[in-house]
């Protein structure tokens, strides 16, 4: 299969690029420069100019092609709203050339927010919250109604392993190391989920190959992580202070990510195993964390 990858040079994108070759795919791979095209290139893919905001480039790679898998996204908070509407005019604009083809399209979502102090589950479509905007799944949904075969990922919190450097966990490290002390909030029971970029990357190759329209699959191979045990690791790992902080000092001690670290968002991947025989097998977080490729 003929697969354009949109983010195929990010963290995620390029575990997803050597996946889909490893597996037998070509792979064309957006590049918006030319150190992303040499990238791309070193990796064995085919080179596509643009971005995601190039309307035009979008259209273009994605005509020649077998499926589209979506794992670009403009990471940039203090714009969100923008950088979400982005996203949903490029999948919009995907799936206008997939229209009628059945040709499979995935699209990548989060799982934070599904079910939040609940284990979320594949089968539960949250309504939309215009607090968060991300609107990719709704979009897929919509392109379904073309007659493309859409589905999503919904990644962890955390999606971790060598070369994170703008993470989630990166995030929380960088706090500790300004502030002297790694903290989390209250009792610190509230729980995330992780998975290994490279488990996350087979998951989307094996979402490409079996997808089925409207679908969700979760890359969560550890459903619930508590924020003190990460808290905890991190501290260990740079020999400093772990502290608990009342929850009306975590804006003023995390910033924007105050929201994020107090988030309850355990989840399951139980159906995603079962039908897309995926399973698991890299380091879990924590054990990234004390191996130190966070901290070096």
């Amino acid at each position: 299969m003929r697969v354009f990858v949109t983010g195929a040079t990010g963290f995620i994108g390029t575990a997803i690029v050597q996946e889909l070759i490893d597996a037998g795919h070509q792979v064309l791979g957006l590049a918006r420069s030319e150190a992303s095209a040499e990238k791309l290139i070193t990796a064995g893919a085919e080179v596509h100019r643009g971005d995601l905001e190039d309307l035009e480039s979008l259209r273009s790679g994605s005509k020649t092609v077998d499926g589209v898998i979506h794992a670009g996204f403009i990471h940039d908070f203090s714009r969100f709203p923008e950088v979400c509407e982005i996203d949903k005019i490029a999948i919009e604009t995907i799936g206008g050339v997939l229209a009628g083809s059945n040709r499979p399209f995935i699209v990548t979502s989060g799982n934070a927010l599904v079910s939040p102090g609940k284990l979320a589950t594949e089968d539960i479509i949250p309504p939309f919250n215009p607090a968060w905007p991300r609107a990719s799944e709704q979009t897929a949904d919509a392109v379904v109604g073309l007659g493309v075969r859409a589905a999503s990922v919904r990644l962890s919190p955390s999606v971790h392993g060598d070369e994170d450097k703008h993470g989630f966990v990166p995030i929380l490290v960088n706090i500790a190391r300004e502030k002297g002390f790694s903290a989390y909030i209250g009792e610190g029971q509230n729980r995330w989920n992780a998975v290994h970029r490279l488990d996350a990357a087979r998951l989307f190759r094996l979402a490409l190959e079996n997808a089925s329209p409207h679908a969700r699959y979760h890359a969560s191979a550890e459903e619930a992580i508590t924020v003190r045990s990460i808290a905890e690791a991190i501290g260990k790992q740079l020999n400093i202070p772990v502290r608990s902080i009342i929850p009306e000092a975590a804006a003023d001690h995390f910033g924007w990510f105050g929201q994020m670290i107090a988030i309850d968002c355990p989840s399951s991947s139980r159906l995603t195993q079962e039908r897309l025989n995926w399973h698991p097998k890299h380091s879990s977080l924590l054990t990234d964390i004390e191996n130190g490729i966070y901290t070096k």
